[in-house]
């Protein structure tokens, strides 16, 4: 923009030259310098909400990588929001990293605008929520922007891969789809814990109930804060399943938590999913609103 400013100034003061002693047309003065407006500040780039990636997810995004495709094409993340660092945050010099307050800040607001264009909390579907914010070269030419991206998972439980998907996920999780969590049957041994998904009505003996929302600010390291954790997930369950919330529950099933990990928790995703777990029977229907006959106290 300045390089073609100045070179219309320049064709406008050679102009001049040229005319030499005529009289300048009608409405032009040959004052040149009081004829320009301020010249306008340069805009950042700011990306799109909306689209698609074919790439996978980057915690950072450079201008030169932007190329975002229609979600029918074959992509790997969504944009599901656009956001802007504002206050203190933005008078950073560097973009925020890992760990800091920033990026927990700017989670917060993209789990919240996740849930709002897919039509329920992400973490009761088969995805995967975050934050991409600008280089240090777009942050110091001005960028002050952060994408909220959301992948679709193998699954959720056992550490699944991204998977490639060729339409939006916009409402995808409004009504019943196979994004969604359900019932399984899972599996625990001395070194590792398995789910497989299967359909309600075929014999299980887990199912995804819920999310509960970790309050520790750090990631919980021993049996107490994690103790907690599984009783606020039996309080989901008795929901669920409409069955009274006392201290029965412990003995009507077991539980089994999957929070996404230690470093994202450090960035702001303290959602832990909630599964119930029958460990000596298994179930041709779902849980939901079984009531008490399908959910026994069992002391056993």
């Amino acid at each position: 923009m300045r390089r073609l400013t100045v070179g219309a100034a320049t064709a406008l003061a050679m102009g001049a030259v040229v005319l030499g002693g005529c009289s300048a047309p009608k409405g032009i003065d040959g004052k040149i310098a009081d004829d320009w407006g301020p010249i306008a500040q340069p805009s950042s780039f700011v990306p799109e909400a909306g689209v698609c990636h074919a790439s996978g997810f980057s915690e950072t995004a450079y201008r030169s990588g932007y190329d975002p495709v229609d979600c029918a094409q074959q992509h790997q993340t969504e944009t599901v929001y656009v956001g802007a660092f504002s206050g203190a945050a933005a008078e950073r010099p560097a973009p925020p990293r890992s760990g800091s307050t920033e990026l927990r800040t700017a989670f917060t607001e993209c789990d919240r605008r996740a849930k709002s264009y897919l039509g329920n909390d992400w973490r009761s579907g088969r995805l995967w929520l975050g934050v991409t914010v600008p280089s240090t070269q777009g942050w110091s030419g001005g960028s002050r922007w952060f994408r909220c991206e959301v992948s679709e998972l193998s699954d959720v439980e056992n550490d699944g891969d991204v998977v490639d998907r060729s339409a939006s996920l916009k409402g995808a999780l409004t009504t019943a789809s196979a994004l969604r969590l359900g019932c399984y049957t899972y599996t625990r041994t001395a070194d590792t814990d398995r789910f497989a998904a299967v359909a309600c009505s075929k014999p299980h003996n887990a199912e995804f109930v819920g999310v509960t929302t970790g309050a520790d600010a750090a990631y919980p390291s021993t049996k107490a804060a994690w103790d907690r954790y599984h009783g606020a997930c039996r309080s989901l369950i008795a929901k669920y399943a409409k069955v009274p919330d006392d201290s029965n529950m412990q003995y009507r099933t077991g539980t089994v938590l999957v929070p996404n990990g230690a470093p994202e928790w450090k960035d702001g995703n303290h959602g832990i999913r909630c599964y119930a777990w029958l460990n000596q029977r298994k179930l041709t229907r779902s849980l939901k609103g079984i009531g008490s006959a399908g959910l026994p106290i069992n002391y056993a």
